[in-house]
């Protein structure tokens, strides 16, 4: 039995945890409360726990303390979603108590995750039990009490424990927030911190888990590298490059033509080739985040690659050399006054945002949290006395504040808007001529006056908020609640007005059209505002993917 973590052994773990995430990712999307499309959890998860695997693995020191603190970096700036960032303060909570030791042992594991719980804990201004704080809360104190009545205790039994008590802790979280218990799901957050912990199990047991089987790896570093030697790289831009495995609902009714046209849409140099299930795609584009976004509504991606093209090409060809993302050169603005970032999804938006004075449009949203890094490396590039940041998401919020405390050299104010909606209007209060004081007063009231609606469509049967859903149906969203669903897409939207036209002084509704929108129904959504409300109706062309409208009520 074994009682020391050396490096090596500790890279293991992290290898084996990471794996188990990663193919379970799809059905910790699946746990969302919401029946919708944008399920992201696991993916979120996955993503950030690989950046951290990859800056761990790439330290060469064999001391326990350098490579957690080589993860605790990488999953801090790749942290994406609530889940992602808590779970970055669990490992950083894991590294604070181990730090300077060379090698680990079981007590210091199960101390080092009672810290992780409590650094997770610190990080969120209003901790909600039920959540992935309570599994990881509840599962490394059990454990280590078992490690106290048992100190002889090996690493195999304490990942036993700590998996058996984050399971149970798990399993009870529908007691603690009754609307998972309405919708019949655990939590999803905890769900992927178990997989990971699972993963550590499995591997103290010696039989880690694998991401993939070694002929899928070996052709997709084939296929990528063929896709990287076949164009030029005479560009500015990302060469992006990513396997997707279709969903299931996907394999059959995939259209490649369509596919290829959203692509092409926001790059060149695009290559698309189907192998039953598979898809690999290369394209050469500006917004490499909007190509993710684009390929992960079709399914989950097998491997994925980014690379600067600047440098891609002098790579390739020094073979010895794996090539690496690295920061286009920026040429350095005057000085501002205000540097403003936002984030969002679809050329639509990104217009409005830049008309409305918006500095950084990040790429992303329901469908793809940008990271800390993103953030970070916009608020670097910026040259400006005060920035803003409005994530437009309450899944993102947590990343930009993160990001704001790695950036603390900078004045930054993260104004919460939780929606584009909220977004839209907190900025076009925002005065370039005003103090930093005056312009966050007038955006947090603007952003607080809004009421954000929503319509997509179901992806399983589900009850919720006394509503019936039933997968394929429309439904129709505000301030977190279902409030109309139905086979039929115009009835379920004029539900959906009618709810949102009861707010107090409601005066003017912004409709926002997706990619997926149809004019002549837009048209009649104007027209029965027009008929059956007091509301004033502005249109704009948003292009946001997954959800066909979004609404506005000022």
């Amino acid at each position: 039995m074994t009682k020391i973590v050396d490096g090596a052994y500790f890279k293991e773990l992290l290898k084996s945890g990471c794996a188990n995430l990663t193919n379970h990712q799809k059905e910790i999307n699946a746990l969302n409360v919401f029946p919708v499309p944008d399920g992201d959890t696991g993916t979120n998860m996955s993503m950030t726990f690989t950046n951290g695997l990859k800056d761990a693995l790439a330290c060469e020191s064999d001391s326990v303390t350098d490579i957690a603190k080589a993860l605790s970096k990488g999953l801090l700036m790749g942290a994406r979603g609530n889940s992602g960032v808590i779970t970055s303060r669990i490992f950083s909570g894991l590294y604070q108590h181990i730090e300077g030791k060379e090698t680990i042992e079981v007590g210091d594991l199960a101390k080092g995750f009672e810290n992780g719980a409590r650094v997770a804990y610190r990080a969120i201004m209003k901790p909600v039990e039920g959540t992935i704080l309570t599994v990881v809360r509840e599962g490394s104190w059990y454990a280590n009490h078992d490690f106290e009545a048992n100190p002889e205790m090996s690493v195999e039994e304490y990942f036993e424990a700590l998996y058996k008590y984050m399971q149970e802790s798990l399993e009870h979280t529908p007691d603690l927030l009754p609307v998972l218990k309405e919708v019949g799901v655990v939590d999803s957050g905890g769900a992927g911190l178990l997989k990971i912990i699972e993963g550590f199990k499995a591997c103290a047991l010696g039989k880690p888990f694998v991401s993939e089987t070694a002929s899928e790896k070996a052709s997709a570093d084939d296929d990528l590298q063929f896709a990287a030697l076949e164009f030029e790289n005479d560009e500015f831009g990302y060469c992006t490059e990513f396997i997707l495995r279709l969903a299931e609902d996907q394999i059959s009714k995939f259209n490649e033509i369509a596919f290829r046209s959203r692509l092409s849409a926001i790059g060149n140099s695009l290559v698309v080739a189907r192998d039953e299930e598979l898809v690999k795609v290369h394209v050469h584009t500006l917004t490499p985040g909007e190509a993710l976004n684009i390929g992960q509504n079709y399914g989950e991606f097998v491997k994925l690659k980014i690379e600067n093209m600047q440098e891609q090409h002098s790579a390739i060809e020094r073979a010895a050399h794996k090539p690496q993302l690295v920061d286009i050169p920026v040429a350095k603005k005057e000085k501002q006054k205000f540097g403003i970032i936002t984030v969002a999804a679809g050329a639509g938006l990104h217009k409005v945002f830049k008309d409305l004075r918006a500095d950084v449009i990040i790429n992303g949203g329901q469908t793809m949290n940008p990271s800390t890094e993103d953030f970070a490396k916009e608020i670097e590039k910026l040259n400006a006395d005060h920035i803003i940041i409005l994530p437009n998401n309450s899944n993102i919020i947590l990343a930009a504040n993160q990001a704001k405390d790695i950036c603390d050299d900078r004045d930054i104010t993260v104004l919460t808007t939780k929606t584009i909606p909220e977004g839209i209007s907190a900025l076009s209060m925002f005065n370039p001529e005003n103090s930093l004081e005056e312009n966050i007063t007038e955006m947090e009231n603007a952003r607080q006056n809004v009421q954000s609606g929503s319509l997509t469509y179901a992806v399983r049967d589900t009850s919720l908020d006394g509503v019936h859903v039933e997968e394929g149906d429309f439904i129709g969203m505000t301030n977190k609640s279902i409030v109309a669903s139905g086979k039929n897409k115009l009835e379920v939207v004029q539900k959906l007005i009618d709810e949102m036209a009861k707010k107090d002084d409601a005066e003017l509704i912004t409709i926002i059209t997706g990619e997926d929108a149809n004019e002549s129904e837009t048209d009649e959504i104007v027209a029965y505002i027009e008929e059956n409300t007091e509301m004033e109706a502005d249109v704009v062309k948003g292009d946001q993917p997954v959800y066909a409208y979004l609404f506005g009520v000022e």
